[in-house]
């Protein structure tokens, strides 16, 4: 997993809108990317909601967001539709992006152990670096 003062990986995805979107397009700014392991689940509901609710105090301290899920983008559009979710959800199906950050590997739920994404958020300053 990437730690403090790293730099962050070159990456992109395809939004819930089809665009092509990545680091670079967020060069300048801070960015906070949450991954986060599927759309319209009890926690990663509550998570993108929190987000959506604080959106306003985010993007006044500078800080842009972006979402990053294994799922597709049909269900990112429909989870923004319904939570009036005001960022982007990227699709990382074959979990390219989760890789390149460390957040991808094993886990264990209910007994089960599984390979999967781990919930992980990570600032990003404008230099690309980093944060957390």
């Amino acid at each position: 997993m990437l730690t403090a003062g790293t730099k962050s990986p070159a990456f992109s995805g395809i939004d819930a809108d089809g665009n092509k979107l990545g680091l670079k397009n967020f060069k300048g700014k801070r960015l906070a990317i949450y991954f986060y392991p599927a759309d319209d689940t009890p926690t990663c509901t509550k998570q993108a909601c929190n987000l959506r609710d604080h959106y306003d105090t985010l993007l006044a301290a500078g800080i842009s967001i972006l979402g990053i899920s294994p799922d597709d983008t049909a269900k990112h559009k429909k989870f923004i539709s319904k939570y009036a979710l005001p960022f982007p959800l990227l699709a990382d199906k074959d979990a390219e992006i989760a890789q390149q950050f460390g957040v991808w590997g094993p886990k264990t739920f209910m007994g089960k152990n599984y390979v999967g994404l781990h919930r992980t958020t990570f600032l990003i300053d404008e230099k690309v670096e980093v944060w957390k």
